[in-house]
């Protein structure tokens, strides 16, 4: 019986800490926003900007861009963070945590989505860029109005998987004093020692923020597909007519 009553009063200290600390997280929760849409918006110019680099055939600028690749890829997101906010500084290059905590963010994104932009490209059949240059475009009209508006369809599910990814490393900025969701966390588990639903909370909340952009990305996804479909079905419909009028025309 006791074991049993012992259970209750944690179950309902668990619910009281919830009901109590969940509107405490709400700064942490508009910083881990404003981190994690600047990070993701740097990101992406950093990406975009960085295939088109890639793809400039220059060899300094493509080695520039593996050299960056190369540096991310190999190093842990923590380090990079303690890098710029603690390194530059020793250096004349000082930011603020906030600045430093999105410029990481970025940064790191940005290489990962150089290669889902790059893996987008290339996956487009060379056949259109032919045709594009043969209407009179040039090398960067024919990717900006031909290639990178497929590519970009073709990527939304990779994209769609880094930008979850940014915003749970958003948790990291919390070495550099970001005071962010993980950050709130430790500072109410040492005022309360109640690690458990504390740590629930903040766990909700990412859970809250990642399955909203996941449904805005499928939303995105799926409208682009619909309006692929249609104007497929004007082309088609559009060739039919065509095909109408050359056989009226040999009819008569």
């Amino acid at each position: 019986m006791e074991v049993v009553n012992s259970m209750f009063q944690e179950i309902i200290e668990f619910f009281v800490t919830v009901i109590r600390y969940t509107p405490k997280f709400i700064p942490g929760v508009i910083m881990t926003l404003k981190l994690s849409v600047l990070s993701i918006l740097i990101g992406t110019i950093f990406g975009l900007i960085g295939t088109l680099l890639k793809f400039s055939q220059r060899k300094i600028l493509m080695k520039i861009i593996d050299a960056y690749i190369t540096v991310v890829r190999g190093t842990p997101l923590l380090l990079q963070l303690i890098f710029i906010f603690y390194g530059l500084p020793q250096i004349g290059i000082t930011f603020s945590a906030f600045v430093s905590a999105a410029l990481g963010l970025a940064f790191h994104s940005g290489a990962y989505i150089i290669e889902i932009f790059r893996g987008a490209v290339e996956s487009i059949d060379n056949g259109q860029r032919e045709a594009s240059r043969a209407l009179g475009m040039t090398k960067w009209q024919s990717m900006r109005r031909v290639i990178l508006p497929q590519a970009f369809k073709r990527s939304i599910p990779a994209l769609g998987n880094q930008f979850i990814i940014a915003i749970k490393d958003s948790s990291l900025a919390s070495v550099i004093t970001m005071t962010e969701l993980l950050m709130l966390s430790k500072q109410f588990v040492a005022a309360t020692y109640n690690v458990f639903p504390i740590f629930f909370i903040a766990g909700c909340y990412y859970l809250i923020i990642t399955a909203v952009l996941s449904k805005a990305l499928q939303l995105l996804e799926y409208k682009l597909k619909v309006n692929e479909r249609e104007m497929k079905d004007v082309k088609s419909e559009k060739i039919v007519q065509v095909l109408w009028r050359v056989r009226s025309t040999k009819g008569n």
